[in-house]
């Protein structure tokens, strides 16, 4: 026989004879139930590591000049697009009208037809389409006003349209352009009212610098007037035909930044992990109904930048390195293996008549409502200083899974020997006391 190996007495699996063992038919179903339920533990140990979680994380946001997209689609069933105008400003109270834009503004049948889409045209936010003229020579009169900066032909006023830019740029108000050559070889006034009864939707999205600013709806022509900032309002208050505009609308979807895809959302949603809800937009299917004219809503937008990074992400290059011109609407901050960059948003609001007077028709007779301003829908948001991140990652590394086989092996094969003993320890005493 060999010489025994100094590692003998280490042995701590010490072995039986071959002659001494006892198969039993208990052991044998306890062996094959054990192994089964070792397969199964082990399957569901494999699936959780396989699992992907969401960690989200809180930081300070220290992106400098970055730009900003909005997305919207509200509607106005009580306001025809002629009289609806959308301005942009930002925290210096100046109207942006560079800033990249696909905005639409559709006609809507009145709400007694269904209020059904008539036709869609694209918005201008600086300039209205030129009409165009057989003579090249022609130079209109801008009726005492200067000619506006974006004129056609500098020094004159061509279209209708250029006519009420002058007139807005001297803060007058322009009305239906009675007397005005171009408006009437345009039929302004015949266009304003065939629309009186209609709705409008504006849908579409617009890129702002990434600071506290504001977008609104509000009734006819913006200028500036000293330091505040109004509208033309003469033809909204006017209405006609018994028909009465009002600012009732539907928030059809609002969000600042691209919106996660669907795969990812339901990817994630499925699995029911805890992980930042921000491709939920709290203004979606917001309604407000109203019957006064000089009416006014508020939203309060509290914007909160938001990253999204996939499973392996790794930053090679930041998405905001290149400039935002050459990235077209609606692909601003979607980066490399689909991380993106994009903002969630907390909103409050508030809605007052212009008329003033308490609040008691809302159940605050106590608040006083403050007289004067522009009816319109105001949205005025606020830039967060901190940032969430929410990074893809395995619920557990691959270590960790092999230590959770082993611990389900080990712990079913020692409950198993357990169960298997208590068997064959009751099933031999049986035996003697039969025999007994």
């Amino acid at each position: 026989m060999p010489a025994k190996s100094r590692f003998t007495k280490l042995d701590a699996f010490t072995k039986t004879v071959e002659d001494a063992r006892v198969r039993t038919t208990s052991g044998g179903i306890v062996t094959v139930t054990s192994l089964l339920l070792i397969l199964w533990l082990a399957w569901g140990e494999w699936a959780d590591y396989r699992r992907i979680v969401v960690h989200p994380e809180l930081m300070v946001d220290k992106g400098r000049g970055e730009k900003m997209e909005i997305h919207m689609n509200v509607s106005f069933p009580r306001i025809p697009c002629e009289l609806l105008t959308l301005d942009v400003m930002d925290v210096s109270g100046e109207i942006q009208t560079g800033v990249m834009h696909g905005v639409n503004k559709v006609r809507l049948r009145p709400e007694s037809e269904g209020g059904g889409a008539i036709e869609s045209k694209a918005l201008q936010l600086s300039e209205d389409d030129a009409a165009q003229h057989l003579d090249p020579n022609y130079c209109g009169e801008c009726y005492g006003a200067p000619s506006p900066s974006n004129a056609i032909k500098a020094g004159c006023c061509n279209t209708c349209a250029e006519v009420r830019e002058a007139y807005a740029g001297v803060s007058w108000s322009f009305g239906r352009g009675e007397g005005v050559e171009q408006c009437e070889r345009e039929h302004y006034s015949e266009h304003l009212d065939a629309q009186r009864k209609e709705g409008c939707r504006i849908e579409g999205g617009i890129r702002v610098n990434k600071v506290v600013g504001n977008f609104h709806f509000a009734p006819g022509k913006s200028f500036s007037n000293g330091n505040m900032h109004v509208h033309d309002l003469e033809n909204y208050f006017a209405g006609g035909d018994g028909i009465e505009h009002t600012f009732t609308h539907k928030v059809h979807h609002l969000r600042f930044g691209p919106q996660l895809s669907d795969e990812v959302v339901t990817r994630i949603g499925k699995k029911g992990m805890a992980w930042s809800n921000h491709h939920l937009n709290p203004l979606d299917d917001t309604e407000q109904k109203t019957e006064e004219k000089a009416y006014n809503y508020m939203y309060f937008v509290k914007v909160v930048s938001t990253a999204y990074l996939p499973l392996g992400w790794e930053q090679k290059t930041s998405v905001f390195d290149i400039p935002s011109e050459l990235i077209k609407l609606g692909d601003y901050g979607k980066g490399e293996a689909n991380s993106i960059e994009t903002h969630q948003y907390s909103v409050t609001s508030h809605k007052r008549s212009l008329t003033g007077g308490d609040a008691s028709k809302e159940g605050h007779s106590e608040r006083l409502h403050a007289r004067g301003g522009i009816p319109g829908v105001f949205f005025s948001y606020d830039i967060s200083p901190m940032k969430v991140v929410n990074r893809e990652a395995r619920s557990k590394s691959f270590s960790g899974f092999l230590v959770g086989v082993c611990a389900i092996v080990g712990g079913t094969l020692t409950v198993a020997a357990a169960v298997d003993r208590a068997l064959y320890e009751g099933g031999s005493r049986l035996k003697k006391i039969h025999s007994n």
